[in-house]
């Protein structure tokens, strides 16, 4: 049996980074892994998926000999396309996946600001449609991974590579497997999508209130102040994966909701709401008994919540299971 000692370096252990200054080529190979972790959570909507193909994409690039790796002008071009066409067999694998999904499937909610999985700002030049540009900021929230469940595999390369992390329509060809006037118009169909389906959100500050004020009224079982905040036409979607509890199909109509979520604490008096960024906007974590149990993404137009995104289903709960209830004040 060989030894961890005598099988080499993990190309995927953290600690190599603060050893580059010993090998500066295995260095610039592991500054791509937070670009390739960024595209490729975008891509899929998951995290753990995203993990595996970056850990996938690595493995391909020490599986080639060091003379085939030398030959390679750009490394991280080439860790970008390999990431790429995983990405893309598995977007097309996933719709069948999905279609055996028990209830309905959420994209992978992120703790915090998601730092970590922001491109970085050097990426590869893009030359067309300067204009048409979505921020790293907006191309993680809950909202915008939703409408990216509506395009087709090809479309949503094509989009998140070309708008969001500045690739030029000729680079994406060559992941796609299309002509660069091929892949510019799947990035503008997939624009429209984006346009017609994302209302102007609130801001940010103003979010963050809304939700504070959701919270509270929920903790209090105040039925008149949820229906208030809720969006006559509100949507609540709840992921429990067929392992958790959750609605199998949307709620419609924010009375019916507010009367859902009061039920809730009814049935569960012990829940804990804990105000925090979920893929970069306010939302807000529940825990039971020191466990987390739900993450709540909202999507607030003007003063009220017209969207609800519950995830439920404990798969998609791992990165938030150190989530801790703020400590009270001290007095």
């Amino acid at each position: 049996m060989t030894s961890p000692s005598d099988s080499g370096p993990d190309p995927l252990d953290p600690g190599l980074l603060d050893r580059g200054a010993h090998d500066p080529g295995l260095d610039a190979i592991m500054s791509e892994r937070r670009q390739l972790i960024g595209v490729s959570y975008r891509l899929l909507g998951s995290l753990a998926d995203a993990e595996d193909v970056v850990q996938e994409t690595y493995a391909r690039w020490y599986a080639m000999s060091g003379a085939q790796r030398e030959a390679i002008a750009s490394p991280g071009a080439w860790l970008t396309k390999v990431a790429g066409r995983i990405c893309l067999d598995l977007l097309r694998s996933a719709r069948v996946r999905r279609e055996s999904y028990v209830g309905e499937w959420i994209p992978e909610p992120l703790p915090g600001r998601a730092e970590w999985v922001d491109g970085r700002t050097g990426a590869a030049p893009a030359t067309a449609d300067p204009a048409d540009r979505i921020t790293l900021d907006e191309s993680i929230t809950m909202a915008f991974l939703v409408v990216l469940e509506s395009m087709t595999p090809a479309e949503r390369v094509a989009f998140i590579l070309h708008d969001v992390f500045r690739y030029s329509f000729a680079e994406v060809a060559d992941i796609v497997g299309r002509t660069p006037a091929a892949c510019r118009q799947l990035a503008s169909s997939a624009r429209r999508r984006v346009r017609d389906s994302a209302p102007a959100a609130a801001p940010a500050a103003q979010q963050a209130g809304i939700v504070r004020e959701f919270k509270q009224a929920w903790q209090a079982k105040d039925l008149t102040a949820l229906i208030g905040l809720l969006d006559p036409d509100a949507t609540a979607t709840g992921d429990g994966g067929g392992r958790v509890a959750a609605s199998l199909r949307p709620v419609a109509g924010g009375e019916r909701i507010a009367h859902g979520l009061i039920d809730i604490v009814g049935r569960v008096p012990d829940l804990r709401f804990v105000e925090h960024t979920v893929n970069g906007r306010p939302g807000l974590v529940v825990t039971h008994d020191g466990a987390t149990v739900g993450v709540f993404a909202f999507e607030v137009v003007g003063e009220r919540i017209k969207r609800i995104w519950a995830v439920r289903n404990p798969e998609k709960l791992r990165p938030w299971t150190t989530i801790r209830r703020p400590a009270p004040p001290a007095s």
